[in-house]
């Protein structure tokens, strides 16, 4: 699915953008130390830009018990498949991954409502925004440019908000979750 969206240079260039750091280029190359690689990186000539680095994403698959390879941040166009135990493991790994290192937000996929709820549940505890099976256009900010609480103030990476009510009392948090209707 990743290289039939990226097939087009004209496309792919447009949503990957160009890299500009040879660190970020070097983590993408040395990427295989942290999994299995599932889908490599490749080069993309950018059509108006011919200088320009451009470089689609690696998939790696890696066990959960692995988590010095997927736990830390890896900056560039790096993804990780984390195989887990079931549906419960892989709530229970979001939720303490999000408390412990914080997400500006959760994709979830799934046509069951009992999932559906159950992460609903572990990402009003912590405390992040929630997509639920979105499929069309996604912008970053969306959730900001709608109601100023794109980042919910209430993990470690989602450490500010535009519009935040811990100025008059902190134990407040504001938590949305985003779902095409």
């Amino acid at each position: 699915m990743i290289d039939k969206f990226l097939a087009d240079p004209a496309v792919a260039t447009a949503v990957l953008g160009a890299i500009q750091s040879s660190d970020t280029l070097a983590h993408i190359d040395a990427a295989a130390k942290w999994g299995e690689v599932v889908l490599a990186s490749r080069k993309i000539a950018h059509p108006e830009f011919p200088n320009a680095e451009v470089r689609t994403p690696v998939l790696l698959k890696c066990d959960a018990a692995d988590e010095s390879a997927w736990l830390e941040e890896r900056f560039g166009p790096i993804a990780f498949v984390v195989k887990v135990a079931d549906t419960q493991a892989a709530i229970a790994l979001s939720e303490r991954v999000v408390k412990e290192r914080g997400a500006l937000t959760v994709g979830l996929y799934t046509t069951r409502q009992d999932v559906i709820d159950a992460m609903t549940e572990a990402t009003w505890r912590s405390k992040v925004a929630l997509s639920i099976n979105l499929t069309g256009g996604v912008f970053v900010n969306q959730s900001a440019a709608y109601s100023d609480y794109h980042g919910t103030g209430g993990n470690p990476a989602a450490n500010a908000s535009y519009a935040d009510a811990a100025f008059v009392a902190n134990r407040f948090r504001v938590v949305q979750r985003r779902w095409h209707v």
